[in-house]
């Protein structure tokens, strides 16, 4: 059967949150910053929206100098826990679109706001029912979240990567093996996913520009300068060639849940009784793939917008939800001591993740 490959890629992903979280910032530039701490705008950019981007404001440029192509961007902040929470929601939706495995979902989240899915046995290698699918997963997450996604479809990870990018935002591109040449071999070096500017440096010194150069230059040549896995698997990439499964990676994932509270409070009874409901959703989501956790991060937005976090790692694993809540109530007590300022949402987030193998729950041992 054709293997079918499905990469998605949300749509400048803070900043379209804080666009969603915020309306009055729609058709305005938006720019998220990782600021240094030291005042005002010393920090880089960690990402910004199309309109920004009009400006020639990039991705790890220095906040002061996004500020002089554009005065009249809006700066924000990252909220890193808050874009956590929204992109395990992401997350969960693709994860039901992948293959079945014997231990879960053929799915692999690559960063925040990335995830490979396999599709070959739900398409049956059809690339058509891929579209179909693609079609489905940006429409769920529209409907649901309120943000937009590329997709990329291909025979491999790479060419669905790769794809996904062809037509941003809110494209989607399907790469079959029957148009793979045509796609792969006018594409320049450096646009080939996986080769840093070394790499793509060397190559164009060495008379390789495009990728169709690459698959017809010597191996033996590549394996002299790359040396030989780096050399065979240029030599690979270039035909479009990449057997990598998509696979769960260990330990990376996280699962959480986020939400208003009625209204701005600092009564413990009431954020007792949405930490309940929270950490609920997140024990059914854990039952129903039989995964245990062993770390646990509160967050909470204050009524001034201010972000904190706590996390506790465990001893043991633990699946129930008696042993989160345990740990909930005791960070949110911390933070309970702490403010002065009513809370506005509370979240909840587990992270190594495990399956369960049998093990015994925290309140077991």
């Amino acid at each position: 059967m054709q293997r079918v490959v499905l990469h998605v890629d949300m749509d400048y992903f803070f900043a379209a949150i804080e666009e969603r979280e915020n309306p009055e910032l729609q058709g305005k530039a938006v720019v998220v910053c990782m600021l240094s701490g030291r005042g005002g705008l010393s920090g880089a950019v960690s990402t910004c929206n199309y309109t920004a981007r009009e400006s020639g404001i990039r991705a790890g440029m220095s906040c002061s100098k996004a500020k002089k192509l554009n005065p009249e961007a809006v700066f924000l902040p990252v909220r890193k826990d808050f874009y956590i929470s929204v992109s395990d929601r992401v997350m969960e939706i693709l994860r039901n679109y992948a293959d079945a495995t014997d231990v879960g979902a053929a799915f692999e989240q690559i960063s925040i706001d990335e995830a490979f899915l396999e599709i070959t046995e739900k398409t049956g290698g059809d690339f058509s029912a891929a579209l179909e699918i693609g079609s489905q997963i940006k429409n769920e997450i529209k409907d649901k979240e309120k943000l937009t996604c590329s997709v990329g479809i291909g025979p491999n990870k790479l060419i669905a990567k790769m794809a996904s990018s062809v037509q941003k935002p809110e494209g989607i591109t399907v790469i079959s093996p029957d148009n793979l040449a045509s796609f792969l071999q006018p594409l320049k070096v450096s646009e080939l996913w996986g080769i840093g500017n070394v790499t793509a440096g060397k190559l164009q010194e060495m008379g390789v520009v495009t990728l169709k150069d690459l698959a017809e230059h010597d191996v033996i040549d590549l394996i002299s300068t790359f040396g030989k896995t780096r050399g065979i698997w240029l030599k690979q990439v270039a035909a479009g060639i990449d057997d990598s499964p998509v696979k769960e990676r260990d330990g990376s994932e996280q699962i959480g849940r986020i939400a208003t509270l009625p209204e701005d409070t600092l009564e413990i009874n009431l954020i007792s009784q949405l930490l309940n409901r929270l950490a609920g959703d997140v024990i059914s989501k854990l039952d129903s793939r039989e995964l245990s956790f062993k770390t646990v991060t509160i967050t909470v937005i204050n009524s001034k917008f201010k972000m904190y976090t706590k996390s506790r790692t465990l001893n043991h694993p633990a699946y129930s939800k008696e042993a989160l809540l345990e740990v909930a109530r005791e960070i949110l007590g911390e933070f309970l001591l702490e403010s002065q300022t009513e809370f506005r949402r509370v979240g909840i987030r587990v992270g190594g993740l495990k399956k369960r193998m049998g093990q015994k729950s925290l309140f077991d041992y």
